[in-house]
């Protein structure tokens, strides 16, 4: 580490800090992610074969209140909608036809699960982005630090030039060492949102189809 650091430049060294936070940050939010993951991926295994198993309808909204994860959230969201269209509420929300009322509800419901999902992306986006760049700026700032020495100096030997410019391109090399992961899990989590509201939608289609064979009443 003290290597790592051997550069005289405060600037090279400042960036060299900024990459190692950033590739910090990176793994922390790909870790938790994939915590979260992995942890809703058993919740929503759970609940979907609980609820589908299920013989009837007022069955199904008691194993939605006591579900887990985001498909139980969706039920939980709809049941309780349901409830309010039994009620006949005469508020502007619940306006309109039934089916209309609760597929809308049940998509804004899918939304605010997708922005959920969604935290912590635009972060990995970022920082895969940018950091390359940022490395680049530090071997850009190092080489230029080290060419003034070496003039400085007054000798242009190898060994000379050597030494500072490979230590200046250290930094695009942590750049990219920082940027890669993110990339990675940027692209591996966005495939998994994809794949879980398609699962979303899903179940929120066979909700409203249920709901309307049961007339909107609960």
């Amino acid at each position: 580490m003290n290597n790592l650091f051997s550069v005289d430049s405060p600037i090279v060294a400042g960036t060299l800090l900024a990459l190692i936070f950033l590739s910090v940050v990176t793994w922390s939010i790909a870790l938790f992610k994939l915590w979260r993951h992995v942890q809703d991926g058993k919740h929503n295994r759970a609940f979907s074969d609980t609820f589908w198993a299920t013989r009837d309808w007022q069955e199904a909204a008691e194993v939605a209140a006591q579900g887990e994860g985001d498909l139980a959230r969706m039920g939980q969201a709809g049941f309780a909608e349901v409830k309010n269209l039994s009620a006949e509420q005469q508020d502007l929300k619940h306006q309109g036809a039934p089916q209309e009322v609760l597929e809308r509800m049940l998509r804004q419901q899918v939304q605010n699960i997708q922005r959920y999902h969604e935290r912590g992306l635009a972060e990995l986006a970022t920082i895969g982005s940018t950091a390359p760049f940022i490395g680049l700026f530090g071997t850009v700032w190092g080489i230029m630090h080290a060419l003034q020495n070496i003039g400085k100096s007054g000798s242009a030997s190898l060994d000379v030039v050597a030494g500072p410019i490979g230590e200046a391109l250290i930094a695009t090399a942590i750049g990219i060492a920082t940027a890669l992961p993110a990339v990675l899990a940027y692209n591996f989590f966005l495939r998994r949102l994809r794949l879980r509201i398609t699962e979303l939608e899903n179940f929120a289609h066979d909700f409203l189809r249920l709901a309307t064979k049961h007339n909107f009443k609960l």
